[in-house]
């Protein structure tokens, strides 16, 4: 049985993503922890290993060198971060943001900020859930926000 959910997902701090907060769909196949799970961004974002349109993800960790012994936690905790962190443009799905980030380093980075205030917004997420149903859901698996004023809707993991 495929299981698929929705997790929020926050920028890493000491990046041009701080203060972005995307909605990730996670979709788990049958053979789930053997075979990789299928991650992508919901909002945009501007990123070489991420194509902008489909928010397919491009990171080897979880398309070729998959093991069992990873998680959700390390996905969102360690791989996600890190490829914001350490873009690989040799390898880019997004071709604009590679040459940018290879030609113009500043440029690239004043891009991601742009693309974080029009599209990583809270309210942006918030927005894009309206026309989600009832089955596409946040995750159930708990919430990582200590902020106890930052309202979140029942059953949204964040990360």
């Amino acid at each position: 049985m495929r299981s698929e959910f929705y997790v929020r997902f926050k920028g890493p701090e000491e990046t041009p993503f701080k203060g972005g907060t995307w909605k990730v769909h996670v979709e788990l196949p049958d053979q789930y922890p053997y075979k990789s799970p299928s991650i992508g961004f919901v909002n945009r974002i501007f990123h070489p290993n991420i194509d902008e349109l489909s928010g397919s993800v491009c990171l080897d960790v979880i398309n070729q060198t998959w093991s069992p012994m990873f998680d959700m936690i390390n996905i969102f905790e360690v791989f996600l971060p890190q490829l914001l962190r350490y873009p690989n443009p040799t390898d880019p799905l997004n071709g604009e943001a590679a040459a940018l980030l290879m030609r113009e380093p500043k440029q690239y980075e004043n891009k991601v900020k742009e693309y974080v205030e029009k599209y990583a917004t809270k309210d942006a997420v918030e927005d894009g859930d309206d026309d989600s149903n009832e089955e596409d859901e946040m995750s159930s698996v708990g919430s990582y926000d200590d902020d106890e004023d930052d309202e979140q809707p029942a059953g949204t993991m964040e990360v």
